[in-house]
């Protein structure tokens, strides 16, 4: 199992002060020697027009299973506020990720019940990495998101973990519904948050659980949702009909170390 969790996110290759500042390289052959020394690389934006050495840093990306988007040249100089790209940017990863598989033997050493926190498109960098804040400290033994249309472990999701992101195991995997099969497979409960489920004081929560948060504005996905075991819900008694999705991922969380302490 790895345990790669430190933040030795790599550095930015220009001292400009745009958001995407110290968590950025630019350039080709920074990225490819950032790619080839296993430097912690969260995603890697390319205008594959650019052509040339693109190929080969395409291809050094997929070998290590990371993700790659195509953006125009506009959004390129936007990120390096100026600065030579040659037309790749690399935003770097505070924290390693691991398996689903790593997260289950955790909580095997530990000898605890899995607590597993899944997050289904929580795309808000500052809502991802108050959810692993809070899991992190709730005692969860990791974080499963997708690989697509979801923040990911970069410098906003480490602030706003206060640290946390490099503490707490999180997976990445490239279909959700796959791993909430297998995390039912392993025995866990698979529980989603959503308006139409029960009052969550009703619900026991206890053994293995898999606690799914929907995104901000949609909440769970249709496939998602139909693999849940039981949907819970919040009692909403006012005029907003909703909370922020990092705030009922802490509600829903502290209601289960509240039954498994009890």
């Amino acid at each position: 199992m790895n345990n790669k969790y430190g933040n030795n996110k790599p550095k930015a290759k220009s001292a400009d002060n745009s958001e995407y500042a110290n968590e950025l390289i630019f350039g080709r052959n920074p990225v490819i020697e950032a790619l080839k020394a296993d430097k912690l690389i969260d995603v890697i934006f390319v205008n594959a027009e650019a052509g040339g050495s693109i190929t080969l840093i395409c291809k050094l990306a997929k070998e290590r299973d990371i993700p790659i988007k195509q953006v125009n040249e506009q959004k390129l100089n936007n990120m390096s506020n100026g600065a030579s790209h040659q037309g790749v940017i690399a935003m770097g990863a505070c924290a390693e990720y691991v398996s689903v598989e790593d997260i289950l033997q955790i909580a095997e050493q530990k000898g605890e019940d899995p607590f597993v926190i899944i997050c289904d498109e929580i795309e808000d960098p500052h809502n991802l990495g108050a959810i692993i804040r809070t899991a992190e400290s709730a005692g969860a033994h990791g974080v499963i998101i997708p690989k697509r249309r979801s923040a990911s472990l970069n410098n906003t999701v480490y602030k706003t973990s206060a640290g946390a992101a490099s503490w707490l195991p999180v997976a990445r995997v490239s279909n959700l519904v796959s791993a909430l099969e297998m995390l039912k497979d392993k025995g866990l409960w698979i529980y989603g948050t959503d308006s139409t489920g029960e009052n969550y004081t009703n619900v026991k929560l206890d053994g293995p659980i898999g606690l799914v948060i929907g995104s901000e504005g949609f909440g769970m996905g249709r496939l998602v949702k139909e693999k849940c075991d039981f949907l819970l819900s919040l009692p909403m008694n006012g005029k907003i009909t909703s909370l922020n999705a990092s705030v009922a991922a802490g509600i829903f969380m502290y209601e289960i170390v509240r039954q498994r302490n009890g």
